[in-house]
């Protein structure tokens, strides 16, 4: 008897509790709407180290779903996984002199390795003046130099060739401000590294590269791309060409989704990689490298949700179906746990992600609220009237529709569901990005389109760095790519007048 009258209060106190919402609207001020839903979506949250974040379990989850899901491209496209130190000696992080200054700046660096007992203060401990290191050490914020030394002793001969590598691995760039996800001083993400015996070879790889990045966003993210070369200017740091994934998010601001560089011989240079041709010269060889980041995570986040939180697409859901049972008493709670485990059971043989939630101490109301701000695609309701119908209510996450399923019917329906969401959220996207491509041809118009309404605005640029630079001083928008498919069209630059014959992509960005 003390044990139910335990489990009623219980009850009646978790009844109580709510998800607790009351997120910002994104029309309010969306960067705090923002930091809000990666909050309490339980996503991410700040640490305790300055500008660096705590993934929590959901949040891992989906850069999980991403990894599995690229990890899988990569190696269909001939690459294999491999791991290299955290720790860059400085004199080779030197070596290739641009990537060195373009990174100089977001570098941390270990100077010794030992802590000492401070005798003024018990408890304290001080840097050892006595343990500095012989060479300072960076900590990673890009790994070309500590493999491109590996790669030195590991190629000698064209049959060396290629070496197609890729790892998984955490880089630190030290930034200023940040932002979970979207930019922090240490991130998660991926980086290939790739060796060839000819110029060609490389530069197909870069651009298969951008393009198996281009399909896993869209595919699996539901998030439309633009493909492109980078300037001059907005290169990767070592780079002879940089090629690029543009994404637009829903408050007009676009966001670099990816890259694919062509290193040309300039790491093989520095490193001084060669191999021996079959004709027996040797020759300096020729590099890619390309990454994508945990910021395709805020990329999700900022295209698809909304003001009641995460909407997430169904291929990279961690749960894309979620069972929600309704009842009174124990009974009905064995009964619809019956029906529910046979649901889950038949998604699971379809390989659809479901979790039956039968917690008792929380109210369906409140699991209502909270797989609606965690994005779970859809929903299924299985109340007392569902069994005597033998139906049940499935909601959908991103339009709210509902609609009552025959139980037989409900694996067909949800799998049917789940693929015109994944559609529905990509559709919605490229719409939203075709409304918000403006063409300019003059900078006043330019200039009214960049603080009024956003996004893309097509421009022709004269090709030079100071017309770049004027633009990006004045408006604080930036080249985000020459599209690959710039049709030839004579004009005149939009801020110098002079002659140009391709349209390019201004936008302010993350």
């Amino acid at each position: 008897m003390c044990c139910v009258l335990i489990h009623k209060i219980r009850n009646k106190f978790y009844a109580k509790l709510s998800v607790g919402k009351n997120l910002t609207s994104r029309e309010e001020d969306y960067s705090k709407w923002y930091n809000e839903l990666v909050v309490k979506a339980d996503m991410a949250e700040n640490s305790a180290v300055r500008g660096c974040m705590v993934i929590k379990p959901y949040g891992y989850a989906i850069w999980e779903k991403m990894q599995a899901e690229l990890d899988k491209m990569f190696k269909a496209t001939g690459h294999e996984n491999a791991y290299f130190p955290l720790f860059v000696p400085k004199s080779l992080f030197e070596a290739e002199e641009k990537n060195a200054e373009g990174f100089a700046k977001e570098c941390a660096v270990v100077t010794h390795y030992r802590l000492k007992n401070d005798e003024t203060q018990k408890g304290k401990l001080i840097v050892d003046p006595n343990a500095k290191l012989e060479e300072e050490l960076v900590v990673r914020p890009t790994s070309e130099a500590v493999i491109w030394n590996t790669y030195k002793s590991w190629i000698q001969s064209y049959r060396d060739l290629p070496i197609m590598i890729n790892q998984w691995a955490n880089v630190v760039r030290w930034e200023m401000r940040t932002r979970l996800f979207l930019r922090t001083a240490e991130f998660l993400w991926q980086e290939g590294h790739t060796a060839h015996a000819s110029k060609q070879e490389a530069l197909d790889e870069a651009v298969l590269m951008n393009q198996v990045y281009a399909d896993f966003v869209e595919n699996f993210m539901a998030i439309p791309v633009i493909q492109g070369t980078k300037t001059a200017s907005e290169r990767f740091a070592g780079a002879e060409e940089t090629y690029c994934i543009e994404a637009l998010m829903q408050d007009g601001k676009a966001l670099q989704a990816g890259t694919s560089h062509f290193l040309g011989q300039n790491f093989a240079k520095a490193f001084d990689v060669k191999f021996a041709t079959d004709i027996g010269t040797l020759e300096h060889v020729w590099a890619t490298s390309w990454g994508v980041s945990t910021r395709l995570i805020g990329a999700l986040i900022m295209t698809h949700s909304d003001d009641n939180g995460l909407v997430l697409p169904p291929n990279l859901a961690p749960h894309q179906v979620i069972i929600v049972p309704i009842y009174k008493g124990e009974a009905q709670q064995e009964e619809i746990a019956v029906v529910a485990e046979k649901i889950k059971s038949a998604l699971e043989k379809r390989n659809i992600r479901v979790k039956f939630d039968n917690r008792d101490k929380f109210k369906p109301g409140y699991k209502f609220n909270e797989y609606e701000l965690k994005g779970v695609p859809l929903r299924i309701a299985i109340g007392p009237k569902d069994l005597e119908k033998g139906s049940v209510e499935i909601a959908r996450r991103d339009n709210f529709s509902k609609k009552i399923v025959a139980q037989g019917e409900v694996v067909d329906f949800i799998e049917q569901q789940l693929s015109e969401m994944q559609q529905a959220l990509f559709d919605k996207a490229k719409l939203f990005r075709k409304q918000n491509i403006t063409k300019a041809d003059d900078f006043d118009e330019f200039k009214k389109v960049i603080e009024n309404k956003g996004g893309f605005v097509s421009a022709h640029w004269d090709g030079t760095d100071a017309t770049e630079e004027a633009i990006k001083k004045q408006t604080k928008a930036t080249i985000r790519c020459i599209p690959l498919d710039a049709k030839e069209e004579s004009g005149t630059c939009v801020y110098s007048g002079k002659p140009s014959t391709k349209r390019v992509l201004f936008a302010k960005a993350y």
